[in-house]
């Protein structure tokens, strides 16, 4: 009986190396096929600076990571500035954009090293349309407040005495105030431009709904999402800054982009 049991142990244990090993290059191979490069495009009123926390865990998880910082002084120079740093990648790249920098990554991203774009609650418009027109379609609570401002040479602002109620109301109050009093002005124009190419008609697409968010309408994100099919989560409670307050689940679906776009 022991010479028995030997075998059935040997077997055993050959059945889970075997296992494992099949496990590890499977592994392997999928991790082979993803694709590394990761850029993050920011939105309007804010700056390359908010996406560190996403920064940090994909890094962690062995991606490249580049942040393009926008002027945000017209629609063709934030284009320019993001098609700029696409071609610094060594291949393939996910485009990740968040608020207007989804207008953005829609006209820059029919490059043909982007293989997938990442919309973080952020506009989606189709060729022949803005965002500032898109966004009538389920006008945001932003929109219909006082909390625009603009400059005497057509920038806008967001009052910092409301900026966390529209914009960061699931940050701390000393977060919010900072973002507040950093935030990058944007020519009013930017929000009017029309898209050439919609580059998620030919490219794969993924929306992060926020679903408390007060700045883009989360109907209208759902909206996008669903004409574009796009792979869609929805992350309850989150504010439109949902990429500086939940970096984790922002995080995991730029991931799982980077594992299914060819």
């Amino acid at each position: 009986m022991k010479p028995m049991r030997f075998v059935r142990g040997i077997s055993q244990a050959l059945c889970i190396i075997l296992l494992l090993l099949s496990s590890g290059a499977l592994c392997a191979q999928n991790d082979e096929h993803r694709v590394r490069n990761i850029v993050l495009v920011h939105g309007a009123w804010a700056d390359g600076s908010g996406w560190r926390g996403v920064y940090d865990i994909l890094v962690k998880d062995g991606f490249n990571v580049t942040i393009v910082q926008e002027p945000l002084t017209s629609f063709q120079e934030d284009v320019a500035a993001t098609k700029r740093v696409i071609a610094l990648q060594d291949g393939p790249c996910i485009l990740v954009a968040h608020s207007y920098g989804g207008s953005v990554i829609t006209e820059a991203g029919t490059d043909a090293s982007v293989a997938g774009l990442v919309y973080i609650a952020a506009h989606m418009p189709d060729a022949g349309e803005s965002e500032a027109d898109d966004g009538k379609r389920f006008p945001s609570d932003l929109s219909k407040s006082t909390a625009i401002k603009k400059t005497t040479d057509g920038f806008d602002y967001l009052d910092p005495a409301q900026f966390r109620d529209y914009f960061a109301a699931d940050l701390s109050a000393e977060q919010a105030a900072f973002m507040a009093r950093s935030q990058v002005l944007i020519n009013d124009a930017n929000f009017h431009a029309v898209i050439s190419t919609a580059a998620w008609r030919s490219k794969p697409s993924w929306m992060l709904v926020a679903g408390a968010d007060r700045t883009i309408n989360p109907d209208l994100e759902r909206w996008y999402a669903t004409r574009a099919n796009s792979h869609k989560v929805e992350v309850v409670g989150a504010s439109h800054s949902v990429y500086v307050s939940r970096p984790s689940e922002v995080a995991a679906l730029i991931e799982d982009a980077a594992a299914h776009a060819r």
